[in-house]
């Protein structure tokens, strides 16, 4: 599948990296930059909901945020129950297709970034072409504001310091 792209490349090295861990980055992999973003606070149950709420308001309320992107498990799958070991889900095969596409769209790597610079680099490279690659077989996709908010059409209510 060919993709159309915006000419922007989010890892062109054109943003800031957090180069220290210090126990505050937040582990994700790379779709969950994308499922944080349309996150509207449904969730497969309650303990994953307020998992889920906890994580994407600090995301959304902190400032520069540090996130460390890895190619397995992250802190949002912590309270999945889809999960069923370290790097391991009942969805493994697809998981691991969004978390590809999504590094490979928008060249990511297994690194530490900054969640607010990433996530504005991403929405100025994403197209609906891009969107529906990456999270067409998703079935949260159809039900969420993803598509919307990363595009940026639901712009008014991101906050500002993800703009």
């Amino acid at each position: 599948m060919e993709l159309k792209k915006k000419d922007s490349q989010p890892g062109s090295g054109t943003y800031p990296v957090q180069e220290h861990t210090d126990g505050q980055s937040i582990r994700l992999r790379p779709h969950h930059l994308l499922c944080t973003q349309g996150y509207s606070g449904t969730g497969y149950n309650d303990r994953f909901k307020t998992h889920m709420d906890e994580i994407v308001h600090r995301l959304r309320t902190e400032k520069r945020t540090p996130v460390t992107l890895v190619f397995s498990t992250d802190e949002l799958c912590a309270a999945c129950p889809n999960r069923l070991s370290e790097d391991h889900c009942k969805t493994n095969e697809k998981v691991k297709a969004f978390d590809r596409k999504t590094a490979e769209c928008f060249y990511l790597e297994e690194k530490t970034y900054i969640y607010q610079d990433i996530v504005r680099e991403i929405r100025a490279a994403a197209t609906s072409e891009i969107m529906d690659y990456i999270c067409g077989d998703c079935s949260w996709y159809p039900i969420s504001a993803c598509q919307e908010r990363v595009l940026g059409s639901m712009s008014n209510s991101i906050p500002d310091c993800l703009l």
